[in-house]
């Protein structure tokens, strides 16, 4: 098969796609024939400087998520032809990720799918929308009659953030710190070039914070009463809140929490594509890019030539 293969720091015109085997099946795990992937910071640490830590197997196939058909189940109950996402879990990292044409996956990481979206548009979903998903409901309780402000919109987690809370009927404020991406966000129903400091510029009952750390102190003085601010993101390139006095920079009645994508259910993913099929959602996409195109669509990336999730088609 062909595969994207490292094992040392790799910088984006260095990815070259290779020839190696197809993966042996063993009991509990399950061979997906990958269709399409979404490209992920994350993958980028690994390759510019995580490859060197001891954990990682190398050398190593990257990416976290795909989405294709079982081609082998082992000695799983899926059965060949399922529809399927995977996501997370080591993939990548552990064991051999999603940039390649077969992936080897625990039975646990793989999820069976109803969806008649194209496998191009569905590679846009399995880890942005479930972190979306996570973030708003399980950890902000989003309802219909709310106000949501996704701090740092501009993302592709910004955009899945708003195509959910729009589909379920929420007042959606953006802000972007860059003036041209302004238009970006015409979905909201409020956009804001973001100074940095918003506070006694407006309210919401729920935060979606996607600037991180950098910002956050700043965003829990823009929450109602009993609101609450999730942390999901990091854009600000700040990782940590040195010194922070939770008594004192979380407002009274307030409520500070995050979400960690890391544990994806069955349960969960027939959630999320029941409410998607319900409401007819099509996933916002940046663009799409062959396989053989990969080295491009990094270099791209880079470059900041794309805005929003940028997905492989294999």
């Amino acid at each position: 098969m062909k595969a994207v293969l490292i094992n040392k720091p790799t910088n984006s015109e260095e990815i070259e796609i290779v020839e190696t085997s197809i993966p042996v099946v063993r009991s509990g795990w399950v061979l997906v024939k990958v269709k399409a992937f979404g490209i992920n910071h994350s993958e980028k640490l690994l390759r510019t400087f995580e490859i060197e830590k001891d954990y990682i197997k190398k050398p190593i196939i990257p990416g976290i998520e795909c989405v294709g058909v079982i081609e082998n189940p082992s000695d799983t109950h899926l059965k060949r032809g399922d529809k399927v996402i995977a996501l997370m879990g080591g993939m990548g990292r552990s064991f051999n990720g999603s940039y390649a044409e077969y992936v080897l996956i625990p039975r646990k990481n793989v999820f069976t799918v109803r969806s008649e979206l194209p496998f191009e548009l569905l590679g846009a979903i399995p880890e942005t929308y479930f972190t979306a998903w996570g973030s708003l409901f399980e950890c902000l309780r989003l309802t219909k009659d709310d106000t949501l402000l996704v701090r740092g919109a501009t993302c592709a987690l910004g955009y899945a953030a708003i195509d959910i809370a729009k589909a379920l009927g929420a007042k959606v404020i953006g802000t972007t710190h860059k003036r041209e991406k302004l238009s970006l966000l015409n979905g909201c129903d409020q956009v804001v070039l973001d100074d940095g400091t918003l506070e006694g510029q407006l309210r919401a009952n729920e935060i979606l914070e996607l600037v991180g750390p950098k910002t956050l102190r700043d965003s829990a003085r823009c929450l109602y009463k009993g609101g609450i601010v999730c942390q999901t993101g990091l854009l600000g390139g700040v990782y940590t809140l040195d010194g922070f006095d939770p008594i004192k920079e979380i407002p009274n009645g307030c409520y500070l929490t995050g979400f960690f994508s890391n544990f994806p259910t069955q349960e969960i993913i027939d959630e999320m594509f029941s409410f998607f099929n319900k409401n007819r959602l099509q996933p916002s996409v940046g663009k799409i890019y062959r396989f053989k195109d990969i080295r491009r669509a990094l270099i791209d990336i880079d470059e900041h030539k794309v805005d929003g999730k940028v997905v492989i088609k294999v």
